[in-house]
């Protein structure tokens, strides 16, 4: 899956001596420019591992309320994933991260996600709750990250 570039004029990641600032991620999908909407907008693979957690679960009542945020938050920190190993690194030498969530609730869903990409120590982390994201109002998460890279 391609997972692309930012759909603006800025870096997806800069490094600054010993450390890589990657902008916040969000999850568009950059072909169609359209937000994940849900568990068939991520791979086979992701929704698998997505299951084991108990999300993905095949039963509409239940992925109805969880799917947009559950797939936004794999597609994010996966990307994440993407732009620390461009720049040499893994999840291990990303250790902040900064979640800005529309709806606070969210949280916990994306956390337990966010242990597939941190399975030992989690990050440092800062929560925040904001009102909009571009590039509209079906992004309900974005995602800034911070790696450590000693040359």
């Amino acid at each position: 899956m391609d997972m692309g570039k930012p759909m603006a004029h800025y870096a997806a990641a800069r490094r600054v001596g010993d450390f890589v600032f990657m902008s916040g991620v969000v999850a568009v999908d950059p072909a169609s420019r359209r937000a994940v909407a849900g568990y068939d907008d991520i791979p086979g693979h992701a929704r698998s591992a997505l299951q084991a957690l108990g999300y993905a679960t095949g039963q509409m009542s239940v992925d109805v309320f969880e799917a947009a945020i559950v797939a936004q938050s794999w597609f994010v920190l996966e990307r994440i994933r993407q732009i620390a190993a461009e720049h040499g690194g893994t999840m291990q030498d990303v250790f902040k991260l900064v979640q800005y969530f529309r709806h606070l609730p969210h949280y916990a869903l994306y956390n337990r996600v966010r242990g597939l990409f941190y399975p030992g120590a989690p990050p440092v982390s800062t929560v925040v709750e904001v009102s909009r994201f571009l590039p509209g109002d079906e992004v309900l998460v974005e995602v800034e990250a911070t790696m450590h890279l000693p040359r």
